[in-house]
């Protein structure tokens, strides 16, 4: 079996294991990274999820190397495209959740030019459709890895002093015997106000199949019905107040019946516009399209089980009636879904398998909005960002914060019935410790899979947090190999995390909200 000898390995090509390849390869590390998917991106390209972000986003609170992905987002589109008028910045979709709703295929091809001069030059080597196939382990240390390459079985062995996993599910912890936690603590555990009584680490938040359509008026483009639609036609959750395939769903934070819709009228919310990628009315084109979005809505979130700690079969089965769930929400919007007009259906609804470059239009994986999660130096919990425990306008300042991020404490409905969970979160902080595991010296957690808690997840999983949380471990890499201590030497020696403080703000990250932040709400 043939070896290669790096200085990290990055398990996970999504954006935290993108952003710490980026930021170690900076500082002159070989790395390697492994995606078992063709698409590095992650939740914004191989899943579809156009970026989350807050409303200070355009001005402050993100690293630098962020700022710079999404300023070349939008220089390919001034590149590629005819912009109408003199709109900055940019929102490519003009979509509601981001100021920059856009292609997937966008941001996979800036990811892919942001590494381009490390690739050449052999410093960075990105191992597609691969998967890490088991670990050996030593005490506190991770000695080497196999990455096993899905397609055609070949093995490799992986030897490096420092190992990040940035997979979506925290896929190396089981791998190497490390403990970790999935579902929901209970509230005697963390104290969090929201928790349930109960430990459960079957309640894990819906994951979610995304797919990308676009709108021909006047033109039928309806899709096989597929085979589970009579079943999800039927569905209707307990705690929903309608059949599940409906333009009703429990608001977020009421819980109260809501009512959507699928294009702008005068009542309900327009989903067609949450999510959408190419507002065609802002560009001029050399041949018809239509608007084009993407279907992540309350109507295709899927928790009748989960797809990690289980078996094949059972993996298997999830992955395909979330798969079934989402095609069976495209042909109900097509063929029974009522229109403002008294009919029914919009057979102009075209699904666009071009966009993910799947035969079934789906994209390429499933968005999990809930990894496992390791047992960390410092957990995040509720107290440390609700406005109710804390008087200034920004959660606890850690003394060894890494980045801050904002986002509501948002819980998609559960694997065990639960339903949303919507609630305010100050803008936060990115402790150092919760990247670090309490039982291994040479493994860091660089996605979803760092020290929080069920309640706080649902605050630290969007893009720009993601990112920042890999961009900071390449960075601790880099600094602990510089400087031969360990990552927890960093975290607990005082001058040591002073100097690699000061490196990350050199490095453009914001270890600090602005001034008014820290005044008394």
């Amino acid at each position: 079996m043939e070896t290669w000898q790096v200085d990290v390995l990055i398990a996970g090509g999504g954006l935290g294991g993108v952003a710490a390849a980026l930021s170690a390869c900076s500082k002159g590390l070989k790395v390697l990274v492994t995606e078992e998917t063709d698409w590095i991106g992650g939740q914004i390209t191989s899943q579809g999820v156009p970026p989350d972000e807050h409303p200070w986003m355009e001005e402050f609170g993100s690293t630098k190397r962020y700022r710079t992905y999404r300023e070349k987002v939008r220089d390919a589109y001034q590149r590629i495209l005819t912009h109408k008028g003199e709109i900055a910045p940019i929102n490519p979709g003009s979509g509601l959740v981001s100021t920059i709703c856009h292609d997937p295929r966008v941001t996979l091809h800036v990811l892919e030019e942001m590494i381009m001069p490390y690739v050449l030059t052999n410093q960075l080597t990105i191992c597609k459709n691969a998967v890490i196939a088991s670990v050996n382990r030593e005490d506190r240390q991770l000695t080497d890895v196999i990455i096993e390459k899905i397609d055609h079985h070949d093995s490799y062995r992986v030897v490096a002093p420092f190992y990040i996993d940035a997979t979506e599910a925290g896929d190396m912890l089981p791998l190497a015997g490390m403990e970790y936690v999935t579902g929901a603590e209970a509230k005697a555990e963390t104290n969090e106000p929201h928790a349930s009584d109960d430990k459960n680490p079957f309640d894990i938040q819906a994951f979610t199949y995304v797919l990308g359509m676009e709108y021909r008026r006047g033109e039928n483009h309806v899709i096989p019905k597929p085979e589970m639609y009579d079943f999800w036609k039927e569905f209707q959750p307990d705690f929903w107040p309608d059949r599940y395939l409906s333009f009703f769903a429990p608001h977020p934070i009421t819980k109260e019946k809501r009512q959507y819709t699928l294009f702008r009228e005068d009542t309900g919310f327009p989903l067609w516009e949450y999510r959408r990628i190419l507002d065609v009315s802002q560009y001029q084109f050399p041949f018809h399209a239509g608007d084009m979005t993407l279907l992540n809505w309350p109507m295709n979130d899927y928790f009748l089980g989960n797809i990690y700690d289980v078996s094949k079969e059972e993996k298997e089965k999830h992955l395909y009636q979330a798969k079934q769930l989402s095609l069976s929400l495209l042909y109900w919007l097509q063929t029974e879904a009522p229109r403002p007009d008294g009919g029914f259906g919009y057979p102009g609804l075209m699904l666009r398998s071009d966009i993910f470059e799947t035969k079934d239009g789906l994209a390429k994986a499933p968005y999990i909005r809930e990894s496992r999660r390791i047992k960390a130096e410092y957990t995040i919990v509720e107290q440390d960002v609700s406005p109710e425990f804390n008087q200034s306008k920004s959660g606890k300042k850690y003394v060894d914060r890494v980045g801050i991020g904002s986002y509501s404490i948002d819980l998609h409905p559960s694997m065990a019935g639960r339903n949303y969970l919507d609630i305010k979160a100050l803008p936060f902080h990115i402790p150092l410790g919760a990247l670090i595991p309490k039982e291994m010296d040479n493994v860091l957690a660089g996605c979803k899979n760092i020290g929080t808690t069920h309640i706080t997840n649902g605050c630290y999983r969007l893009h720009p947090v993601e990112w920042n949380i890999g961009e900071a471990c390449g960075a601790l890499v880099a600094f602990c190999i510089q400087n031969q201590v360990k990552p927890k030497e960093v975290r607990n020696n005082s001058v040591l995390l002073k100097h690699f403080q000061q490196s990350l703000r050199e490095d453009g990250f914001e270890l600090e909200w602005p001034d008014e932040f820290y005044e008394e709400a």
